[in-house]
């Protein structure tokens, strides 16, 4: 696919590089996005990040999982919000002929909702 902004990038960032950057803003923007919305109906908004990362330009495949603290609310003024230790995601983006993936989960070890390159090809 011809991309029209491609002149607003340096001539030396390679396909490779533009495939990086594309997967990482996604993952960024997902995160900034949907953490601290209401937790409902966690497959709904499972599917509304992964149709959120779609829209995102050159991104090919996106899979979220939220992982929801298990038990019953104590009262009813506990409002379930995502939270970045819930969340699971991995996307595919392509860039000219190269395509990586890109993840993000919770690492205890650290205790952060690591954003991480999974594979480049």
């Amino acid at each position: 696919m011809e991309d029209p902004a491609r002149k607003y990038f340096d001539k030396s960032v390679t396909d490779r590089e533009r495939a990086i950057f594309e997967g990482a803003i996604t993952l960024g923007a997902l995160y900034h996005q949907f953490v601290g919305a209401a937790i409902h109906d966690v497959k709904a908004l499972e599917r509304a990040m992964e149709q959120a990362a779609l829209a995102q330009p050159f991104i090919e495949e996106a899979k979220v999982k939220i992982k929801c603290p298990k038990g019953k609310r104590k009262h009813p003024y506990i409002y379930p919000e995502l939270e970045g230790r819930m969340l699971s995601i991995e996307l595919v983006a392509k860039y000219g002929k190269s395509r990586i993936r890109v993840g993000m989960r919770y690492v205890r070890e650290l205790d952060y909702p690591l954003m991480f390159i999974s594979r480049v090809k």
